[in-house]
């Protein structure tokens, strides 16, 4: 479910929303770094700055959710979106989970805007992150059926040591990551489904995992280790950056 087994043609199919956002992540990076644009403008005009939303520039509370600090940064967000994005956004559909993904971040941005200092500054797509992962503990709790119990104990042990790193780690928007958490989570409790629709998508989700499940077990057990290390790795530099 974590491991990605599709071309990249095949991930942009399937996946065009986390595609999407990955492609605004890269190129307001790269607006920020090249020499030949006003870089300095891209990141003072879409950060998140508390006294600027409170003077009006309310755009900041979603903007900041698309940029990035540094290289470093930008490559760890975008992974880890890579790594627990798509299956959430085959199972709720592609309007549902922008959604679930924006409003997890406009959560997050409009606490920080509440419970941090005026001066306060962040950028970063964590927030959001988070709200994913606060979306998968509400199917665990509430839908136990649409994940298996080891994705399910996979999600849950991330989701702790996510915490847990957030407070031990050094310049992390604690409050970002703690209300996207909550955030995505109370998104996740609503119930989006009338019955049909429910056993639509179930139906749907039965046969998309399966597939993959297939694909999967196609590959050689060296690309099953390979991912195995870049999703440790994704996880480890996602949660050292603020």
């Amino acid at each position: 479910m974590f491991t990605r087994t599709e071309s990249f043609r095949e991930f942009i199919r399937f996946y065009p929303v986390v595609s999407i956002i990955i492609a605004i992540h890269l190129v307001l990076y790269l607006l920020t770094v090249l020499p030949f644009f006003p870089n300095y403008w891209f990141f003072e005009t879409l950060s998140g700055v508390n006294l600027y939303i409170m003077e009006g520039e309310y755009w900041r509370l979603i903007t900041p959710t698309f940029m990035h600090s540094g290289f470093a940064h930008v490559l760890f967000n975008s992974f880890s979106l890579v790594l627990f994005g798509p299956a959430l956004e085959r199972i709720l559909g592609r309007g549902r989970f922008l959604v679930v993904y924006l409003l997890s971040g406009l959560i997050a941005n409009v606490a920080t805007l509440l419970l941090e200092p005026l001066s306060f500054t962040h950028v970063g797509s964590s927030g959001a992150i988070f709200g994913l992962f606060g979306y998968y503990i509400a199917i665990i709790m509430f839908r136990k059926h649409w994940l298996s119990r080891q994705n399910s104990q996979i999600i849950l042990t991330l989701c702790v040591i996510s915490l847990i790193m957030t407070f031990l780690q050094p310049n992390i928007n604690i409050t970002a990551h703690l209300f996207g958490l909550l955030g995505g989570f109370l998104l996740g409790a609503i119930p989006y489904f009338n019955k049909k629709d429910l056993a639509d998508s179930l139906k749907s989700t039965t046969n998309w995992v399966s597939s993959r499940r297939k694909g999967a077990a196609a590959q050689s057990p060296m690309k099953v280790l390979i991912w195995a290390v870049i999703i440790i790795i994704a996880i480890i530099g996602f949660l050292a950056q603020k």
